[in-house]
């Protein structure tokens, strides 16, 4: 990942959100516009308001014209809020470039890079606590596993196998097994 990191941006790996949040947004330090694209994903695109014109008044020439309202355009903006509306598809770009198939779909849904980055954050986070809860939970259930009062053995072989099909399925591995004769089964699994 570090060889050409200065040219293309870093892809965001399953289970790795914080090492690529990271390497992002050294990526996007070393851009000219730093400051923009940042504002851009943390804060959110500029906003085309209105714009207050002033009244005039009448002259021999021309009327009088109200001060009215008019709609923020490209052109009637400074070239500082230009810099900062244009930044607005590198910032979307960078964050699509930077993710896979996996969450693609997801994230295209949103508008701004705002929302794309809120969404990575809220995907990745919760995936990885999740994760981590299945595998608390697992390895609880598997230190406390006993047989329940009036059980069959099916029954309790059942929910044996099924906690140690979740084990494997989570990729997880007991330690000790002299709690439980029946883990010998799951090491062999």
């Amino acid at each position: 990942m570090a060889a050409g990191s200065r040219d293309r941006l870093p892809m965001l790996a399953t289970w790795r959100y914080a090492q690529w949040k990271s390497r992002f947004l050294r990526y996007v330090n070393m851009k000219s516009n730093k400051q923009k694209l940042r504002k851009c994903i943390f804060d959110g695109p500029y906003v085309m308001t209105e714009i207050t014109v002033p009244a005039k008044p009448a002259t021999t020439i021309e009327e009088a014209v109200p001060a009215h309202n008019v709609p923020k355009t490209y052109k009637n903006t400074t070239p500082e809020k230009h810099a900062y509306f244009d930044v607005k598809a590198e910032a979307i770009h960078m964050i699509l470039s930077g993710i896979g198939d996996d969450i693609y779909s997801t994230i295209d849904a949103c508008t701004t890079a705002k929302e794309m980055w809120i969404a990575i954050e809220r995907l990745q986070q919760g995936e990885s606590l999740n994760k981590q809860d299945v595998k608390t939970n697992l390895f609880w259930e598997f230190g406390k596993f006993t047989s329940r009062d009036g059980e069959t053995i099916e029954s309790y072989y059942s929910r044996f196998y099924k906690m140690i099909n979740e084990m494997v399925r989570n990729k997880l591995k007991v330690a000790t097994m002299n709690a439980n004769p029946l883990a010998l089964v799951a090491a062999t699994q």
